[in-house]
């Protein structure tokens, strides 16, 4: 985890980025980081 700020939330797995509230413009809802890694597990079986 790197610190951030200035309201910084973004979510790295393996170097790719799944969140950025800054690009998306708000906090992810309960489960949908979650969700995005799980998508990202599926696609590399």
């Amino acid at each position: 985890m790197i610190e951030g700020s200035g309201g910084v939330f973004d979510v790295h797995v393996d170097g790719t980025q799944i969140w950025s509230k800054g690009d998306i413009g708000r906090f992810p809802e309960h489960n949908e980081v979650l969700d995005k890694i799980k998508g990202l597990a599926a696609k590399a079986k």
